[in-house]
């Protein structure tokens, strides 16, 4: 069973502070994250301050009618330890739903554990967003699960259009076995080929175990690709930036990674150094300098930052935002209702941070609304991620992107 960890504790401790202002008869809104081991308890923390902060505007700016938010965590990790992840999830899921009530809930991190969420939460019939970037679960055709975060799907396109631009033919992939990683691979592997003809030499590796991939970085070396894709995740991430350069790779060949860890800016370049310049990552048009912020956009962005020191990551981002979502469609429907809440999340547009979404049942993006995205790229060592390049696609950008030799 899961141990009361520190991020344990710093998540229900914002969960407590929202629900001490929650009200009388306040929406139940359910939370679905790790909060301990095996998963990535850092993301819990993350969903519970962006939830907290989306309980918040809901009772501040009156948008359910006067009722507030009352917040309901649990750690879909419960029980992995003993039964596995996808065992617990769906454990937590029932008793969110049967035993707690909730009118939705949102907060699924790890792609291992979220179709098994989405999946019951479909077959009960209790609405659920989703906070990953797992390109199956909406893509399912499900009538309970909504997204307002970007898929694989989305991403993968936009760097190999981008690489197609520069006319990078040849790519080395370098891929962890976790869901993240071989479903982006898999993507890329499609769309490079299909549409692109591009040549991939792909080499997968065990996430859990692997401490040197110089054997494969010497292979893509000898195959002389035009970039290589860093599809791995948290720690081999960092070691294949840094490995890529100890063998003079990063000098010379172009690097992209499938994910937008570089944006927590004194985290990468203290793990990467100077090998972190010039990488790049697709990434959402999000940050402190971007005109585009709506004005609950510039709510948020400012309690966040005022309360935790840090310009919020995009993962409280979108906890905030489906808070707010759950909420104005419950207003809307005049019902906590499962099904009057779906009824409403597919019926109205709805505002949000980065402007208004809709959640149609379109044969692309099905419940899901994506923000746009971009390539960004650090041109400069020591960059914050706000002084990253946008360099595509050129509707966005504002610098041209920097091949190795040029980067300052």
């Amino acid at each position: 069973m899961s141990q009361n960890t520190e991020p344990q504790r710093e998540a229900m401790a914002d969960v407590d502070a929202a629900n001490a202002d929650c009200g009388p008869d306040p929406i139940k809104i359910g939370l679905l994250s790790p909060l301990s081991p095996p998963g990535d308890p850092v993301a819990g923390v993350l969903v519970a301050r962006g939830a907290r902060l989306g309980a918040e505007y809901v009772r501040e700016e009156g948008i359910a009618g006067g009722r507030g938010v009352r917040l309901i965590m649990r750690d879909d990790q419960f029980s992995a330890a003993a039964e596995g992840m996808q065992r617990s999830v769906v454990g937590e899921v029932a008793k969110l739903a049967m035993i707690d009530g909730v009118t939705g809930i949102l907060g699924q991190w790890h792609l291992r554990t979220a179709p098994f969420a989405a999946a019951l939460c479909d077959k009960i019939g209790v609405p659920m967003f989703v906070e990953n970037g797992h390109s199956a679960v909406t893509a399912s055709g499900y009538r309970t699960i909504f997204r307002t975060y970007f898929s694989i799907a989305d991403r993968v396109p936009l760097m190999l259009d981008f690489f197609a631009e520069q006319g990078f033919r040849r790519l080395g992939l370098l891929v962890a076995d976790t869901v993240f990683g071989l479903e982006t691979a898999d993507t890329i592997e499609r769309y490079g080929q299909d549409r692109h003809g591009m040549e991939i030499l792909r080499f997968d590796f065990p996430q859990e175990t692997t401490t040197d991939v110089r054997d494969q970085l010497r292979k893509i070396a000898d195959f002389k690709p035009d970039a290589i894709v860093n599809d791995a995740v948290v720690r081999t991430n960092y070691m294949i930036i840094n490995q890529a350069a100890e063998l003079g790779l990063r000098s010379g060949i172009p690097m992209m990674v499938t994910f937008g860890f570089p944006m927590r800016s004194a985290d990468f370049w203290r793990e990467a150094g100077k090998a972190g310049n010039g990488i790049m990552w697709p990434a959402t048009r999000y940050r402190p300098s971007w005109q585009g912020m709506t004005e609950i956009g510039r709510w948020f962005t400012e309690r966040y930052t005022q309360r935790y020191g840090t310009f919020p990551p995009d993962t409280s981002l979108s906890a905030f935002t489906d808070v707010t979502l759950f909420a104005r469609a419950v207003a809307m429907a005049g019902s906590d209702r499962w099904e009057a809440v779906i009824e409403a999340l597919e019926s109205a547009e709805f505002p949000t941070w980065r402007g208004p979404v809709r959640f149609e049942r379109g044969a692309g993006h099905w419940h899901h609304s994506p923000p746009e995205l971009q390539i960004m790229q650090y041109q400069k060592v020591d960059q914050s991620f706000d002084e990253a390049a946008v360099v595509y696609p050129r509707s966005l950008a504002d610098a041209p992107y920097l091949a190795p030799g040029e980067l300052g």
